[in-house]
């Protein structure tokens, strides 16, 4: 460690590595399934006529489900809407998971940018989500407590430069592979439980560590972009999520916990496998469909921004095709017309929906 200690005790919470061995032959297993599955997500992401397509739809649904995780509820449709047609002053759950996804972008881009995720980079990430400097918890008295019976569950460390001790810690863990032969998908696990348990910040903890799980995939060169919806099996499986954490704190069960998240990103691997070869078969239908039916507009450039933006408006083409706003807006019209989208009134203008994308997107 460098410049840093720690003035009392870390409440239990031990520095990484963790003092068990966590390369158990069923974690093994289950980490060999894992990394096939991301692997072969990286390369058929790769297939879709334009990787945005699956960006903006991954992200704004991780952004989504992360926050609901957390009881911040809202729906896809009004976040299309506050994200495309701008019609209305989102409410305030819509505007918490939109800087979820801004958030989520930005640490893409830090990661891609540094080649590596250090203590500030994460503060700057909870910066943007929460729109607040406050940074490291410097107050004591923070404890997690169960919602049901108010019962104290876990007191995380309180201590400004025990916190701090603890992130430096978990920086290196992050970033120095040099020094262990661990699977980066095992460490995604175990990094995990100890941003959790460092609970550094006095709010958005739960859906920084998850949106470092993501960037961490992206920094290890697991995928090239944030398209795994992790949350979507953690949301599922909430329950489990915080029983495995509190175990690993009270048994050691490190073995639980890793394949919990292990299963995870398999899981949501293989339903982003099955949604990209949904989204070719549409785009080569629609495709078709605007061909033999609209050949005089069509082109493939044309197909790529009804599926870049599932909320289609008049801007997206004039800016995109080089087009004049009458031209787009006869364009859509036309779309309309064939039911590849359906129009609807927003505010003082229309947007237009990709209705058989929209609906596949919803899954």
């Amino acid at each position: 460690m460098k410049n840093i200690h720690p003035t009392k005790a870390f409440n239990k919470l031990p520095l990484l590595p963790p003092n068990r061995k966590v390369e158990t032959i069923k974690i093994l297993r289950q980490e060999s399934k894992s990394a096939v599955a991301l692997g072969e997500l990286k390369g058929l992401a790769k297939t879709l006529p334009n990787p945005n397509i699956l960006i903006n739809a991954i992200v704004l649904k991780e952004a989504k489900a992360s926050s609901e995780i957390e009881n911040v509820i809202t729906t896809q449709d009004k976040l299309y809407q506050a994200l495309y047609a701008k019609a209305d002053k989102p409410d305030v759950a819509t505007k918490e998971v939109l800087r979820y996804r801004e958030a989520l972008l930005m640490g893409t881009q830090l990661v891609r940018e540094k080649g590596f995720l250090n203590t500030n980079g994460i503060i700057t990430i909870q910066n943007e989500l929460e729109e607040n400097n406050a940074g490291i918890r410097k107050l004591p008295g923070t404890a997690l407590i169960n919602d049901l019976t108010k019962e104290v569950i876990y007191t995380p460390p309180d201590q400004v430069d025990t916190i701090l001790y603890l992130m430096q810690n978990l920086e290196e863990y992050l970033n120095n592979d040099a020094e262990d032969d661990i699977s980066p998908l095992i460490k995604l696990a175990v990094q995990h439980y100890q941003f959790e348990s460092i609970h550094p910040f006095y709010d958005g903890n739960g859906r920084t560590g998850r949106i470092i799980n993501v960037i961490y995939l992206i920094l290890k060169g697991l995928l090239n972009e944030p398209i795994l919806y992790l949350s979507s099996y953690i949301i599922k499986h909430k329950s489990d999520y915080y029983r495995l954490l509190q175990e690993v704190r009270s048994k050691n069960n490190w073995e639980d916990w890793i394949l919990y998240l292990l299963i995870g990103i398999e899981t949501t691997a293989r339903e982003t496998i099955k949604q990209i070869h949904e989204i070719n078969t549409l785009f080569t239908h629609v495709q078709k469909d605007i061909q033999e039916k609209l050949p005089k507009i069509y082109s493939k450039d044309l197909v790529e921004q009804l599926f870049v933006h599932p909320y289609c408006k008049n801007d997206f083409l004039t800016s995109y095709l080089k087009i004049e706003r009458k031209a787009a807006a006869r364009y859509l019209n036309h779309l309309v017309s064939i039911g590849i989208l359906k129009a609807e009134q927003k505010g003082k203008e229309h947007i237009y929906i990709n209705i058989a994308l929209y609906e596949l997107l919803k899954k």
